[in-house]
């Protein structure tokens, strides 16, 4: 009798690499990551290092946008909905306290599938030897 073989699979989850100080223009669809609430998540994986200081910022037209920063045990470090303007764009400043790989959530409140957004990453205070 021969034993079954364990064959790994492509891993299905593969967030999109980011740098700080990058600008990006993308789109939530329904190839995104499901939310259960109806919508749908994309997230973006980069490297930060403790002490750095980091601005958040993602705008919408198309839905009420979300953002949240992800520590890669899968802990949410900060999360905001609505940005400080009063609008549904969302803005969101924390400092990092390990150094480590994070994960930025973008999403859509609600049952909203999606549209276009602009995502900036922006580090605020560099750690030295940093850019």
């Amino acid at each position: 009798m021969n034993p079954l073989k364990a064959i790994a699979q492509d891993p299905i989850y593969k967030p999109i690499p980011l740098k700080p100080g990058t600008t990006i223009t993308d789109r939530l669809t329904e190839k995104d990551i499901p939310t259960g609430q109806g919508g749908f998540a994309r997230d973006y994986v980069l490297q930060l290092k403790e002490g750095s200081q980091l601005a958040i910022d993602l705008t919408s037209d198309n839905f009420d946008a979300i953002v949240s920063l992800i520590a890669g045990d899968g802990s949410t470090v900060a999360e905001n909905d609505d940005g400080p303007d009063g609008s549904t764009n969302a803005l969101l400043f924390t400092r990092i306290t390990k150094t480590g790989t994070y994960y930025i959530r973008v999403r859509a409140f609600g049952e909203v599938a999606g549209g276009n957004y602009k995502l900036k990453v922006t580090l605020l205070k560099p750690v030295a030897g940093e850019k």
